[in-house]
């Protein structure tokens, strides 16, 4: 019988790839999509892979519902594996970014994937065996102006994940992180920008960054790459704590490490468009 792994929001970019990959490796997959419409998506790509899915409807930033999906899967089957992939991108300066806005962030992208794996913990200790991915990102590691609580979110699943490995280590249960760089997700393309900057230069700054974000993706990688990462976290017998993936987030780490702070600030604020460089004449 194969092992059943739950993949949240698997209706796109990473979450699609992930759930298609685990599917062809022999994977009993199960999809979590915000709406049914989203969850016939994930149907529709699996039947043209020619692989079998299920999708469940469930709204991860919602406790009532994730109660009821998650119920629904373990009345059929042990979940031995969960990827927790689901979330989306908040941008914006700190002062542009209500209290709500923040709150709704940190709500999807670090309070439910620790909720998700309170909910299965509880039968991976009784079998003794399981495995959690956490998907973060490589903004997890570093922050950028006008990403504050994207970034935010992500260093929080990156301490949230490190104690949780250690915490449920001693029952067989594995838990990595992984964490992409820049690849053709379309996170961005659909990202919430505040409608009322609080000055010009943040406004031209975030149409600059629809445009960059829209134009890139059509050359950053496929995401097929995070998503055997993620098949290789799970299938290995011991996993890795982090994966870093990509030459973006690799080559960013790096800089972030060895590069004084104060050109790396320099360099975020003109790559992100809120500082500019001084002309003479």
């Amino acid at each position: 019988m194969s092992r059943t792994v739950v993949v949240t929001g698997a209706n796109s970019g990473i979450g699609l790839a992930t759930a298609l990959e685990l599917a062809t490796a022999g994977y009993d997959v199960v999809g979590t999509a915000r709406s049914q419409d989203k969850a016939d998506v994930l149907l529709e790509a699996a039947d043209e892979r020619g692989v079998q899915v299920r999708a469940v409807v469930c709204d991860v930033g919602d406790a009532e519902s994730t109660e009821k999906a998650f119920s629904e899967i373990e009345a059929t089957s042990d979940i031995w594996g969960l990827v927790n992939n689901a979330g989306f991108a908040q941008a914006g300066a700190v002062e542009d970014v209500g209290d709500d806005a923040v709150r709704y962030q940190l709500e999807v992208n670090l309070v439910a994937p620790a909720r998700t794996a309170r909910l299965v913990l509880p039968g991976m200790r009784r079998r003794g065996e399981g495995r959690i991915v956490n998907v973060s990102s490589v903004a997890g590691r570093i922050s950028m102006p006008l990403m504050a609580w994207y970034c935010a979110s992500k260093h929080g699943v990156e301490a949230m994940t490190d104690a949780l490995r250690m915490e449920v280590a001693p029952y067989g249960v594995r838990v990595s992180l992984v964490e992409p760089g820049s690849f053709g997700t379309g996170i961005w393309d659909g990202a919430s920008y505040p409608d009322e900057p609080a000055t010009p230069a943040y406004a031209e700054a975030y149409e600059r960054a629809r445009r960059t974000t829209t134009m890139g993706t059509r050359v950053m990688p496929d995401p097929v790459w995070v998503a055997r990462t993620i098949r290789l976290a799970l299938g290995n017998p011991m996993p890795l704590a982090r994966y870093l993936i990509g030459a973006d987030a690799v080559g960013g780490v790096l800089a972030e490490r060895l590069v004084p702070t104060a050109v790396t600030d320099v360099v975020k604020g003109l790559l992100t468009g809120v500082r500019s460089l001084p002309f003479n004449g």
